[in-house]
């Protein structure tokens, strides 16, 4: 297993900031989900660093679909970032944070009124409008509260990326945004453009998530600016404002290769102000929208093991006490990811053995053909890089609680998430009497 961060293996125990696993699960018990803090303020730091430019202002803005909850905005927020929230759930957690809600981003394909209002009341920053419907009814808002709004829009540069059919968002069929190669949205562009109320500042993009090929994003840059420039020469329209979106691949096994972010990133921040500067743009800002790529290898999940069991077909499985309720994307996406027994960490591999969670479903498979030392129960079981979605969209399927998030740094850990209770499960069932 591939080891991130500040995790480290000393006396056949794995350490993750300088805690052992072994004292993780002793004190918040499992599944445990553990965040590298180090490993995460120092990606970050690197994203800030190498998304510079002496032209354009520059703007890192986290995706928190991909882990949000009040100490990671406390973070995003620490570290002088722009929030990417989805929802009313979390635009209220942010909010709840103390987080800037000028620095907020709200996106989202079909936007609820009463998240509209919110966003509104709360005075966020940017509105990324998705579609026609969505710009009326946010405008008619508008009005009633007599205050004007920042928006980009979301348009759809139909970048075919190679990634998993449910992670691609840039199909000309796509769910997100509206098409540039249909005329109507040179249209909803002036339309926006003239209305009182609405701040049109330029567009967003994203091109799916999980990506390895640089050439994806720079072709999906290059292609947005000459959209761009398409719109300020023929419509007189500027366009201030380029979002580039996420989607940078990262590791979670040795099948995957990511590009080196810290290279790409000048690169791509100097492909766009050569072109700007050589095509006379209006534009001032370019940003990215990174969740996975910030978060996801300064995660990790521990369980512990329930017990061994081989099967008359031959198969060894281990049975750990969580699964896809806490982790869902093997069984969504078919990913894959490496783990290691946290007590044996260095003993020689010498079974091979599939990992199953406890959920009443056979697919619920977490990881497949795995070599390991000989596990037993009560061993630990660590899988890496799970800080993105997983906690996300954790579930309380079969009625199983959701675990407990702990950041560890320096020797330390601190609860950031507690651990649900059965009395949660049922905290909003109503017992109905005849």
């Amino acid at each position: 297993m591939k080891l991130f961060g500040t995790m480290k293996i000393s006396d056949n125990m794995v350490e993750v900031g300088g805690v052992s696993a072994q004292s993780l699960a002793e004190e918040y018990g499992t599944p445990l989900y553990i965040i590298d803090e180090e490993q995460f303020k120092n990606t970050i730091a690197d994203f800030k660093y190498n998304f510079l430019s002496n032209q354009l202002k520059t703007n890192v803005i986290y995706a928190s679909k991909a882990l949000l909850n009040l100490y990671v905005a406390k973070i995003i927020d620490e570290s002088g970032l722009s929030l990417d929230v989805v929802s009313g759930g979390e635009l209220y957690t942010a909010l709840k944070a103390g987080f800037p809600a000028e620095r907020i981003f709200f996106h989202g394909n079909n936007k609820l009124v009463k998240e509209l209002q919110m966003a509104i009341e709360s005075n966020v920053g940017t509105i990324i409008v998705d579609n026609e419907l969505e710009i009326e009814i946010l405008s008619d808002l508008l009005k009633d509260y007599k205050k004007s709004q920042r928006v980009l829009l979301r348009v759809n540069p139909g970048i075919d990326a190679h990634t998993h059919e449910y992670i691609k968002t840039s199909k000309n069929d796509s769910k997100f945004g509206v098409s540039i190669f249909d005329e109507d949205t040179i249209e909803i562009i002036r339309r926006i453009h003239d209305d009182e109320y609405l701040g049109f500042k330029g567009l967003h993009c994203h091109i799916g998530s999980q990506i390895f090929q640089e050439d994806s994003f720079l072709k999906e840059s290059e292609t947005m600016l000459e959209y761009i420039s398409r719109i300020e020469k023929e419509e007189n329209i500027h366009v201030e404002e380029l979002n580039l979106g996420g989607g940078f691949g990262v590791y979670y096994t040795e099948e995957d290769k990511p590009f080196s972010i810290s290279e790409f990133l000048k690169k791509l921040v100097k492909f766009i102000e050569d072109y700007s500067k050589n095509n006379g743009l209006h534009l001032k800002q370019i940003d990215i929208e990174p969740g996975r790529s910030l978060i996801n290898n300064s995660g990790s999940t521990l369980y512990t093991i329930g017990g061994v069991k081989r099967t008359f077909g031959g198969k060894n499985y281990i049975f750990v006490d969580g699964g896809m309720t806490d982790n869902i994307r093997p069984a969504l996406y078919q990913a894959e990811y490496e783990g290691i027994i946290a007590n044996k960490a260095e003993e020689k591999p010498a079974v091979k053995y599939t990992i199953a969670g406890k959920c009443c479903e056979s697919g619920d498979l977490l990881i497949k053909d795995i070599i390991l030392p000989e596990a037993g129960r009560n061993d630990l079981f660590l899988i890496n890089s799970t800080g993105a979605y997983n906690y996300s969209m954790s579930s309380n399927y079969n009625r199983i609680e959701k675990p407990a998030m702990v950041f560890v740094m320096n020797g330390k850990s601190k609860l950031a998430v507690r651990r649900e209770e059965y009395k949660d499960l049922i905290a909003n069932d109503i017992v109905i009497s005849d």
